[in-house]
């Protein structure tokens, strides 16, 4: 049986919490694993954050990886490259039909199941979901220090996005949305020297 993570809990939020904020990575940030990424803030404390990767799908299905939570998300839905940190975990995040069965609401009824929840009954529980292996984690400060230093760009985040079936056009379509500069930004070639 496959377990979820149990997403960073805490009880001291920080001020401005990013929690149900994407952060798109800027063109600037030099980080491999975060080059265009669209992430979904699923817990910041003053403890650190932790987020999803929304747009790397990855080209192994859910009946491939982990098949009980075939049933749940889609057998031939791809697993998705949450993030860097503990690859060789599975996170889901799912749409609740009764939020009472999320251990963390991230949007409205979006979030992360609880560590003890039964995977087999994530089909009748949810309405739709996505499998990540591993996720993005930040410190103490450290994304408010990212932030700080023009590393990432924060929009808020909506059904459309966390569940996108676009995902590998996400970030360019999330800064078309934003309009003005951030519009040119989306547009930018992967190298500026190309331009």
């Amino acid at each position: 049986m496959v377990a979820p993570v149990a997403p960073l809990a805490s009880n001291a939020v920080v001020d401005n919490s990013l929690k149900g904020q994407l952060l798109l990575a800027a063109p600037t940030l030099r980080d491999p694993n975060f080059a265009r990424a669209v992430v979904l803030i699923g817990a910041h404390s003053e403890d650190g954050a932790m987020g999803v990767v929304l747009n790397r799908p990855s080209s192994v299905t859910v009946a491939e990886a982990v098949p009980q939570l075939g049933h749940a998300v889609g057998r031939e839905q791809p697993v998705y490259v949450g993030g860097p940190v503990q690859q060789s975990s599975i996170v889901v995040l799912a749409e609740f039909l009764d939020t009472s069965q999320a251990g963390l609401l991230v949007l409205d009824s979006i979030g992360f199941p609880s560590s003890e929840a039964d995977l087999d009954d994530l089909a009748s529980t949810t309405v739709r979901g996505r499998v990540f292996a591993g996720y993005a984690g930040w410190s103490a400060q450290q994304l408010e220090t990212e932030i700080d230093d023009g590393d990432w760009i924060s929009h808020e985040a909506g059904p459309e996005h966390i569940f996108s079936e676009l995902p590998s056009e996400l970030w360019s379509a999330v800064l078309t949305s934003m309009g003005g500069s951030y519009a040119l930004v989306a547009r930018m070639p992967l190298d500026p020297s190309v331009n």
